[in-house]
């Protein structure tokens, strides 16, 4: 089926992106027979469509960034191929999904090293601003504690639309999948994120982001709990 013959509320929803639309369209045809990848593929977007019929309707649509490559509809997306597909889907796939449409723009980023002054202080400038769209739109509610050069940066989610709306239709154990990339994330501009909670598994999502040289690490090691999330001590 094509993508605009989708029947959703474009006012105020958006599509998937395109590079998410490839990870789902590649892994149906890892998994299925050419003669059933199309009827695969459909049922699919039928899932998306029937998903988004009673989602929330004040995410900001295309205007709002937390909606583009990676975020709150391409989750959505990840979790109608993880519905229909269940009998041949892993979360390690739905993780690695995630990871190949969040995880390009911090690439992109090679070059920063949070373990230098400078970079901690933009990146902190970044999060300001992150904090001031959340605010806008409304959709994730953020709050930033004040910068202290000594201290890592610590900010917290305490209502996340993604985690909302796997609450609402019994996926949460796709959750960890969905957030385990952020590690990777900082990881890539030479930081380590320490977290103890999600918004799915806990009452917030908790980032505490220092450079991966701080001495603040040693106190905090990271595991992998038995719902599959990456944790910390």
């Amino acid at each position: 089926m094509k993508d605009s013959a989708l029947q959703f509320d474009r006012g105020c929803h958006v599509l998937y992106t395109k590079p998410c639309k490839k990870q789902i369209r590649e892994k149906v045809a890892l998994h299925y027979p050419p003669a059933r990848r199309e009827e695969i593929w459909e049922r699919v977007q039928r899932q998306y469509v029937e998903f988004l019929s009673d989602w929330r309707t004040d995410l900001g649509g295309k205007k709002n960034f937390h909606n583009g490559r990676g975020g709150n509809y391409d989750c959505v997306a990840l979790m109608a191929y993880y519905v229909v597909c269940k009998s041949v889907a892993s979360l390690a796939e739905i993780e690695e999904m995630e990871g190949n449409l969040f995880l390009p723009a911090f690439r992109k980023m090679k070059f920063v090293n949070c373990n230098r002054p400078f970079w901690k202080k933009l990146m902190y400038r970044a999060f300001q601003n992150a904090k001031k769209q959340c605010d806008k739109w409304g959709d994730f509610q953020m709050n930033l504690a004040p910068y202290d050069k000594n201290a890592p940066i610590y900010y917290e989610f305490t209502a996340c639309p993604t985690a909302e709306f796997a609450k609402k239709h019994g996926l949460l154990e796709v959750m960890p999948a969905l957030c385990n990339p952020d590690f990777q994330g900082m990881e890539l501009i030479h930081a380590r994120l320490v977290r103890k909670f999600t918004c799915a598994n806990g009452c917030k999502c908790d980032y505490t982001i220092c450079g991966d040289r701080d001495d603040y690490l040693q106190a905090h090691p990271e595991y992998r709990d038995e719902a599959g999330y990456r944790r910390n001590r």
